[in-house]
């Protein structure tokens, strides 16, 4: 879990799917409904279980969880296929409804495609009352389409920056230590000034540029600069205002102007090294940085742009295939996959968040005092993916069948501004591709 290779780096983020194939929803025709035939069924006999196949202590977590339940009661059986990471939400895609198992794995932000085109059914009836209530607000944001949710997750994730406390107090710089006194954005400029002029290259920050802007690393982890400087991705169903606005141009100005203090990271040491004080990226890179600086690592908030400082969240969910004829037994499944044994033991074996209330209250990462406190501070004030006030700060990705369309064009804007094209520009192009797209799909309605 804390080799150095990016292609590992990737993979331990399996919950951002930094590598999603997004693209190959943008494809799907659209169901237009959720008139999933799911059936209760008896509640005994076999299910089939599909599964993404990330990093080895994943796979084994899971098989772990299967395992354990089959051997546990004689009722129901399971049968677990594990699908490559890379070819998993492609094979989905796919598979029609009536081929796709009764209980399947999904990335989050591909929920609304799969609903719209009827494969995935909503999970409320079939799993325990006591289930949904112990799942984080911030992880039921994700699964909620239309008042039903239609995938509950074992994990979270969120973003942060990661500061080295020596470089940083060698400088003189004053940094923040939760989200009551994060830095403005204007702040956290001056502060990368004051580094740069303490170091010998003038790079003072890591932003993860290895894995492309381009890409859904490009949306994750930075369409929180969109989000705090009061915008969004999506508003009523349109991109053109909401994308645009002058606080999310001025935003993307700034965000462009710290290309000068960026150290490319091509070998994926910069901050672990020592050659950068700070690092804008997640969860996922704790066991290497905590290896790296020991008691000199930081865990501090993105910058405030004007509506507060705000996270992507989201990750890997479970839920019920539409077709399936044994809905019960497959919330049965579920009611123990997402207990606190299973979800300690997989994010034990990944890092992430625990996405129930008591799981990550016993965390020792993640709980009231714990090094990574600030995450589940983050996703403790969630947003959904439309209210984002400046009081919350987890916002979850747009809920719709047309995400992987706004995720293209988004990321492609911020990798163009990135590479010095202009903001505005840019934005209004994303923005009125979007919005076309929207207008050829009837808004991707889901009734």
């Amino acid at each position: 879990m804390i080799a150095i290779s990016r292609r590992h780096r990737r993979t331990v983020a399996t919950g951002l799917a930094l590598a999603l194939p997004l693209a190959a929803l943008a494809a799907c025709g659209g169901g237009g409904g959720t008139d999933a035939s799911a059936e209760a069924g008896s509640g005994t006999g076999t299910i089939k279980v599909w599964a993404h196949q990330g990093a080895a202590s994943e796979a084994a977590a899971i098989q772990s969880a299967v395992k354990s339940f089959n051997s546990s009661q004689s009722k129901i059986k399971v049968e677990l296929t594990l699908i490559p990471d890379n070819d998993y939400t492609k094979t989905i895609t796919a598979t029609e409804a009536s081929k796709l198992p009764d209980v399947m794995e999904f990335d989050g932000p591909t929920a609304a495609n799969f609903v719209y085109n009827k494969k995935l059914a909503p999970i409320d009836t079939y799993v325990s009352a006591a289930t949904m209530a112990n799942a984080t607000d911030a992880n039921k944001a994700q699964g909620e389409i239309g008042g039903k949710h239609y995938g509950l997750g074992m994990f979270d994730s969120g973003l942060g920056i990661y500061g080295n406390k020596k470089l940083l107090d060698a400088a003189g710089v004053k940094y923040p230590t939760g989200l009551a006194d994060d830095w403005t954005a204007a702040e956290f400029t001056a502060a990368l000034k004051v580094l740069k002029a303490k170091d010998s290259d003038g790079k003072t920050l890591d932003v993860q540029e290895g894995n492309g802007f381009a890409t859904e690393w490009g949306t994750y982890g930075f369409a929180p600069v969109v989000w705090s400087a009061g915008g969004s991705l999506l508003k009523d169903g349109k991109a053109e205002g909401a994308l645009d606005t002058p606080a999310v141009v001025s935003a993307m100005k700034t965000f462009q102007s710290w290309k000068t203090y960026v150290d490319p990271n091509t070998d994926g040491n910069a901050f672990a090294k020592g050659r950068v004080a700070l690092s804008w990226v997640g969860h996922w890179m704790y066991p290497i940085y905590s290896k790296a600086l020991g008691d000199d690592l930081v865990v501090l908030p993105l910058p405030d742009f004007g509506n507060g400082p705000k996270t992507g969240q989201g990750s890997w969910a479970w839920g019920i295939g539409a077709d399936t004829k044994n809905a019960k037994a497959a919330g049965a499944f579920l009611d123990t996959l997402l207990d606190d044994t299973n979800i300690t033991a997989m994010t034990t074996a990944n890092g992430a968040v625990p996405a129930t209330k008591t799981a990550l209250a016993k965390s020792e990462l993640y709980k009231q005092g714990g090094p990574l406190q600030l995450f589940a501070d983050q996703l403790a004030k969630p947003c959904g993916d439309t209210d984002i006030t400046k009081s919350c700060v987890a916002v979850t990705r747009p809920i719709t069948a047309g995400y992987p369309v706004i995720t293209a064009k988004f990321s492609e804007a911020l990798s163009s501004v990135y590479g010095g094209a202009d903001p505005k520009s840019a934005l209004e192009k994303a923005a009125r591709a979007i919005d076309q797209d929207f207008s050829d799909n009837a808004g991707y309605q889901i009734p």
